[in-house]
């Protein structure tokens, strides 16, 4: 697809971005990355892996590649930040 800037994390495994996303003529501006799942809130886990993204990504440019589908009004798809796939990020909850 392409670069874009993220203006907001979510949680451990949802941001969002600027200017947002097309897709299949749908529009949004959440995301999904594939290959992790992180904590959902309430549960243990889950500010750290909040955290983590926040930090790594937080108004940085990302790369959104494949994209599969839109679930919950989020585009499910490949996404690296660097050179990395960012699931390489979280190992710990790679699925």
């Amino acid at each position: 697809m392409a670069l874009f800037t993220v203006s907001r994390v979510i949680d451990g495994d949802t941001f969002e971005v600027k200017n947002g996303w097309e897709w299949n003529n749908k529009k949004g501006k959440m995301v999904r990355p594939t290959g992790y799942n992180t904590p959902e809130k309430g549960e243990e886990g889950y500010a750290e892996a909040t955290l983590k993204l926040t930090n790594l990504i937080l108004e940085e440019k990302v790369d959104i590649r494949t994209a599969y589908k839109i679930d919950r009004g989020r585009l499910v798809a490949d996404v690296y930040y660097g050179d990395n796939n960012l699931a390489d990020y979280f190992l710990e909850y790679k699925t």
